[in-house]
């Protein structure tokens, strides 16, 4: 028989007053049930907090914070620096004239923390308490604690300067020197002195040099809070292992084998993802990468094992090569990674290298992503400032970058159309400024939308802005897997990848979204996923200015897509003005154009066809040039030589000196810089500065193809 609640039996009964009343009281006895779990979680958090040694410091702080415009503190791991200190201000008033915005390097540790300061103070994720990252904005008119992303700041500040809706900005795990966290430093330097009558800066971190900060800052005061650890037993090997990997797996039985209960974490270049917590009476193995030492507390963590290197991203402007480099830690990194291993307990932390080692060769301090990285987007969002006293070259940083860095980035912003030859940012570059996106994508945006393909351009910048592999790896292995051989991917039609990323997406397009499609392909089904948003969330953003459809468009006759190809090829080719490649001429390997030209070959992975004679097509525009074995150009379309000429032409017009809005001559400084430069064996030799002598060694080398075909 049916319980007196059931749906079921009140509907035969025929009774329809009974069946909304049902569904009313199973409503409220959900409710209920939501609101006691709540209730429990935030009684949890709350105990949790009272021992947080941060709230020992509260007056201490407080005194600091209300004394001086600009406070460093430094608050060790458990010390409770990024939940409760957004909570202390929002106590002491200081949500009553603004915002207490808390920026956070990671979209993840943005989320998360939001979520539990929101469990703390019994509030609703997105009203009092709320985050925003790229492409995802929870928070309301209400919303008085912010959580967001230094990115995310940096774009607000574009269309709000004076950040006037904030009281305080929190800038947090500073240490971690992200490249947006350095711009965000400077440009509090200049705030600072604008609003000092209302307006608070804190810059918080576990293991930054507060020193330093305090001295960019002029001498502002630094206060340190212990963290709330227990002992951490720190056990170094003898020597150097062969295999760190193998090194890993043996340490990891051994712990097993010898020691007690608690969970093992293990620092590599590579992890795995955990879900959820462990089975009674088992032990896991977390293997992470180094977003585990600060930016994510995984519970239940006793013993750690560091292997001592880090997968890093690396940029070298000489040669505009990126490569993906695993290097050795720092220091601060070793300390961080330690520390995991006494957040509950005491721990034990099995290091995979000497202490000599540790000692001799770490650095003290990991290498500002300033200075390793590629600053066009950086500087693109300065000239967007539009600030008159602003000098790209000599802008205050922390930690500069070098000039060749900055000259780079000004220099692709010159051939993108973002900027003029005199250094002022153009409509286009000021559009560019506003869109999520790294500069060459936006750029191509724009130009998409005067050719009448926005449609599929956005498409290709949301697959690009996967921040992961979205296609099966090809090897042996995987072509077994597949179920049947008409399951191959779409081959970009002979012109490329990008082509083959709007095809895949609109197959999957006309699949309705199904997701068993992706599984059956071997896509990244929760990187598709998170394209599908992308693109939408840019769609909204083009909204305004776009003069075609932003709905994904599939054509039905073949002259149709040939025609959508060659318009975003060649919207392709002026996003990626800087980043374009000629065929050799007796063989297909291509010679970079710019400034500093080499010869690298395509990524095997690519879908670039050969014609029938075996050639690749004369020119090319790339993705990103990487350094591995040999320098590969990844993700590559053809283009036209006629597309490419009036990019030549920008090349001479160049004057370094008007592109960075400063007066003054930096070339004899220049010079000495790159003359300490390691010299490379695939650089070959510089374009001829004579620029019709480009224009015509070009136009030869094209015509010398033809005749040999």
């Amino acid at each position: 028989m049916c319980g007196e609640g059931d749906p079921t039996q009140v509907q035969m009964d025929g009774n329809i007053g009974m069946i909304n009343w049902n569904n009313s009281h199973l409503q409220t006895q959900t409710d209920a049930i939501k609101q006691t779990t709540n209730n429990y979680l935030r009684r949890l958090a709350i105990l949790s907090m009272a021992d947080l040694p941060i709230l020992q410091f509260e007056e201490t702080i407080m005194k600091a914070v209300e004394e001086n415009t600009v406070v460093v503190i430094i608050g060790e791991t458990g010390s409770g620096k990024s939940t409760q200190l957004s909570q202390i201000l929002h106590r002491r008033g200081y949500t009553k004239s603004g915002i207490v915005g808390v920026t956070q390097p990671r979209r993840v540790a943005a989320v998360s923390v939001a979520r539990r300061v929101s469990q703390e103070l019994g509030v609703r994720l997105g009203d009092e308490v709320g985050y925003a990252i790229r492409f995802e904005d929870r928070t309301s008119e209400r919303t008085r604690i912010k959580y967001l992303t230094d990115g995310v700041l940096l774009r607000e500040s574009l269309s709000n300067p004076e950040l006037d809706e904030y009281s305080v900005v929190i800038l947090d795990e500073a240490h971690e020197r992200s490249l947006n966290t350095d711009i965000l430093l400077g440009l509090m330097k200049r705030l600072v002195e604008r609003r000092a009558s209302n307006f608070k800066v804190l810059i918080t971190s576990a293991t930054l040099d507060g020193e330093k900060v305090s001295q960019f800052f002029s001498e502002c005061p630094v206060v340190r809070v212990p963290g709330k650890l227990f002992p951490v037993e720190i056990v170094y090997s003898h020597e150097r292992p062969v295999s760190y990997l193998e090194s890993s797996l043996a340490t990891a039985l051994d712990i097993h084998m010898k020691e007690g209960e608690g969970d093992v974490l293990i620092f590599m270049t590579g992890q795995v993802r955990v879900f959820g917590p462990r089975p009674p009476n088992c032990r896991r193995f977390i293997v992470a990468t180094n977003i585990a030492e600060t930016s994510l507390t995984v519970d239940g963590v006793v013993y750690v094992i560091d292997s001592g290197y880090v997968k890093q991203r690396q940029y070298n402007p000489s040669t505009g090569m990126y490569s993906l480099d695993v290097v050795q830690i720092s220091k601060v990194q070793a300390h961080q990674r330690a520390g995991r291993a006494g957040r509950t307990r005491p721990g034990k932390c099995y290091r995979l290298y000497p202490s000599a080692v540790y000692e001799d060769e770490f650095l003290d301090v990991t290498i500002p992503e300033i200075q390793r990285s590629s600053l066009a987007g950086s500087v693109l969002y300065l000239k967007s400032l539009d600030l008159p006293d602003i000098d790209i070259l000599k802008f205050d940083f922390l930690d500069s970058p070098s000039p060749e860095s900055l000259q780079d980035a000004l220099k692709q912003l010159y051939l993108i159309d973002a900027i003029d030859e005199n250094g002022l940012i153009t409509r286009i570059g000021k559009t560019m400024a506003e869109l999520p996106l790294e500069p060459s994508l936006s750029r191509t945006l724009m130009e998409a939308n005067e050719h009448g393909c926005l449609s599929q351009a956005l498409t290709v910048a949301a697959m690009l802005s996967a921040e992961t592999t979205l296609l099966p790896g090809r090897s042996k292995n995987t072509e077994k897997k597949r179920k049947h051989d008409y399951l191959d991917l779409p081959d970009g039609s002979g012109w490329g990848d990008h082509i083959q990323l709007l095809q895949i997406y609109e197959c999957w397009h006309q699949t309705n979204y199904d997701i068993d499609w992706c599984k059956d392909y071997q896509l990244q089904v929760r990187g598709m996923k998170f394209v599908k948003d992308v693109r939408r969330q840019l769609s909204q953003i083009m909204q305004k200015i776009a003069k075609g459809p932003l709905d994904v468009q599939i054509s039905r006759r073949w002259k149709e897509s040939q025609q959508d190809y060659h318009n975003l090829r060649r919207a392709l080719c002026v996003g990626y003005a800087n980043q374009l490649a000629e065929r050799m001429v007796y063989h297909n390997g291509y010679r970079t154009l710019g400034f500093k030209p080499q010869v690298v070959q395509v990524h095997p992975s690519s879908v670039l066809k050969p014609d029938d004679e075996g050639k690749l097509p004369d020119y090319v525009v790339y993705q990103e040039l990487i350094a591995t074995s040999r320098p590969y150009l990844r993700t590559v379309c053809a283009v036209n030589i006629a597309w490419v000429t009036p990019i030549l032409d920008k090349v001479n017009k160049i004057n370094i000196n008007k592109l960075s809005g400063g007066i003054g001559r930096i070339e004899e400084h220049t010079e000495e810089n790159m003359s300490d430069l390691p010299k490379t064996d695939n650089v070959v030799a510089a374009v001829p500065d004579d620029h019709e002598s480009k224009i015509q060694a070009a136009r030869e080398r094209f015509l010398a193809r033809k005749g040999k075909k």
